[in-house]
């Protein structure tokens, strides 16, 4: 047969059901990662990654995402259509196959697609098991195909229910609230900003995204269209609009090495953080992995290469490093692997070595051609690493100076710091807290046997906008780095982390519930996502949230987080108590802090988790940048939430 006609016939017998799918519902954590936000909004990335497949093998270009009043979501495509022939093996129908066996579908039988995505090919039969009710509606073959589910299991067999010239699958499914109890509301913003990251990484396919729950000012119903001509380039274009370039052109190019589909697409701006991003299959990689080492090895060896041919380092009295060809760097590498092995804590890392020669000789070949065509951009860039080079020789000696002890405090640690007497960091926590009359309070108010409090004069250091030797030369970054116990990394990974010393597995920051108090919040996670992400990868950072009023009636007190909250209580005391508005922590006695936002049994603290690498980048570099317009707009944007969700 030929490769041809390999490739279009995707029948029933295509679909290979691998094992059942029993305990996706008793173990859904390890199928979807975990059962809260992050799990819900999976579901609808499985989905979508079906389309996507199809969108990949060129049977599709449209996919439309809705998400429902009642929070549940139909997606649509107008592919071939889920097969809906009798599987021969399992005696009924491929698309019952495919909805009701765990790691059941096309994307293992390699005639019917070459690369896919998903989280390793667990799909839709998992987001059926989690799901209160499923319908799916295929056109296919003339005719309109519909079944139903229930918590994974068919109500009725697949049955014809019209015609139609159109082809395509449309899943409908409401989460089952019964898993995931902590919400069954879906976030607009987190699915965008997916669906935006989708149609750059699959360039020419058209994605909608309606939300039924809001409209907007014309009675609208609120949604976007996602659609990329250019791929890459117009991504790296996203990312960096609030950067100033250092170079005119985004160096782009896509191709097959070694059999591998590479896309790469790289700009070098002003500024003094490396961005790289990466994808397999449409996979996030945050781990990095062979294709991110392909990438910095054919990226330092054709710029170093260069920039030594040129004469541009001879005077330059030190060797360059790797670090140095990547500051100001943003990239994006994607690649299409068959079958991807993934390594790492959370399973983003790609293992497979062939891909590591497949992007180093992409990668060295589109710079190569770009360096020759562009003489002025390749002085630009050269220039800029030789001043990396300086800042780095710097920033090694300020490091030094970080990891010495300090005179002045004891046993190496920083003067300010209150320590908590437990020495197990998994029972410990250190709280960073806004100026030395709030950190007064908390050290009166905290708990001595697990609880230590750091306090941090005024703003810290703009490390988006800070060279890496002021960085570590500056004191509150200084005194953060000594109170944790970590230490700073080697001059080769100038910003590894030993977690293994890690002296508090809970960092919280502790700012006051006003916007200078959000500012300094949002610095500190600046501070951390640029230079210590390893904590918040780990799940070490988090934010206390303090209350905003205390309403008392006679001898009923009760603290309110927001407006809403004030209000109800009042409404319950009849309208006739005193309200106090809470302007700093300083205002609180070392009690009310206790009560209210200090104390694990009453207190809420909210964990920050990176759920997109690429978005949480952007909003860093708009938010910290120069670019007033876009940050205005955000803020206006996102007023209501008062704190930035990372």
């Amino acid at each position: 047969m030929s490769e041809e006609a390999k490739k279009d016939k995707y029948s029933a017998d295509s679909i290979q059901a691998l094992e059942g799918m029993e305990h996706v519902r008793m173990r859904p954590s390890m199928y979807i990662g975990d059962v809260g936000v992050r799990g819900l909004h999976h579901l609808v990335y499985e989905v979508v990654d079906n389309s996507i497949d199809e969108a990949m093998g060129g049977y599709c270009d449209t996919i439309d995402v809705t998400i429902n009043e009642d929070n549940s979501i139909t997606t649509k495509d107008n592919g071939r259509g889920i097969p809906v022939g009798m599987h021969q093996k399992e005696g009924v129908s491929a698309l019952e196959v495919v909805m009701t066996k765990i790691g059941a579908g096309g994307k293992f039988d390699k005639d019917s697609y070459k690369v896919s995505g998903g989280l390793h090919g667990v799909g839709v039969s998992c987001v059926n098991a989690l799901s209160k009710h499923l319908k799916a509606t295929v056109f296919r073959e003339g005719k309109v195909w519909e079944q139903e589910y229930e918590r994974g299991k068919s109500q009725y067999p697949v049955k014809s229910v019209g015609e139609s010239k159109e082809t395509g699958t449309v899943v409908t499914f409401t989460p089952d609230d019964t898993i995931f109890t902590q919400t069954v509301e879906y976030s607009y913003e987190t699915l965008a900003n997916r669906m935006r990251e989708l149609s750059y990484l699959n360039k020419g396919i058209t994605i909608t995204l309606t939300d039924k729950r809001n409209k907007d000012e014309n009675g609208e119903f609120v949604g976007e269209t996602f659609h990329s001509d250019e791929g890459l380039k117009e991504f790296i274009r996203f990312l960096d609009a609030t950067r100033d370039p250092l170079i005119e052109h985004v160096v782009a190019m896509e191709g097959e090495k070694n059999g591998i589909p590479v896309e790469v697409a790289l700009i070098y701006n002003t500024g003094y953080s490396e961005n790289l991003h990466s994808y397999v299959n449409n996979i996030n990689t945050h781990e990095g992995g062979t294709h991110l080492s392909g990438f910095r090895r054919g990226l330092t060896s054709t710029l170093k290469k260069y920039a030594d041919s040129s004469g541009m380092l001879d005077k330059l009295k030190f060797e360059i490093a790797g670090d140095d060809f990547r500051e100001g760097l943003t990239a994006i590498v994607s690649v299409k692997v068959a079958e991807p092995q993934f390594e790492g804590q959370t399973k983003t890392k790609l293992g497979n070595r062939e891909v590591t020669s497949a992007v180093s000789q992409a990668v060295s070949e589109m710079l190569t051609d770009y360096l020759e065509e562009h003489p002025d951009d390749a002085k630009q860039i050269v220039e800029k690493v030789k001043l990396a080079a300086q800042a780095r020789h710097a920033a090694a000696k300020a490091r030094e100076m970080v990891q010495r002890k300090n005179p002045m405090s004891v046993g190496g640690l920083p003067g300010k710091l209150s320590d908590c007497s437990e020495q197990d960091p998994t029972k410990c926590e250190v709280f960073l807290v806004e100026g030395d009359s709030a950190g007064g309070t908390a050290k009166q108010g905290r708990d001595r046997m697990f609880q230590a409090i750091l306090p941090l004069r005024g703003k810290i250091l703009n490390v988006e906008k800070a060279m890496q030797h002021k960085v570590f030369e500056n004191e509150e970054i200084k005194n953060i780095y000594t109170a944790l116990g970590v230490t700073i990394g080697t001059e080769e990974d100038s910003k590894a982390l030993n977690l293994e010393k890690l002296r508090y597995h809970k960092v919280v920051i502790m700012c006051d519930a006003d916007v200078d108090g959000s500012h300094i919040e949002t610095l500190i996670l600046t501070f951390f996502f640029r230079y210590m992400r390893e904590l918040i990868e780990g799940g070490h950072v988090y934010i206390a949230t303090p209350p905003l009023y205390l309403v008392k009636k006679g001898a009923k007190k009760r603290y309110a987080w927001d407006d809403k909250e004030r209000d109800e209580i009042m409404e319950s005391y009849n309208g006739g108590g005193s309200i106090q508005r809470y302007k700093g922590l300083g205002e609180m006695n070392a009690e009310q802090l206790w009560d209210t936002t200090m104390n694990p049994e009453f207190r809420t603290l909210r964990q920050v988790t990176i759920d997109n690498a690429t978005e949480t980048d952007r909003i860093f570099s708009m938010l910290m940048g120069d670019e007033v317009p876009p940050r205005r707009e955000f803020i206006e944007k996102n007023a209501v939430y008062a704190n930035i969700d990372v």
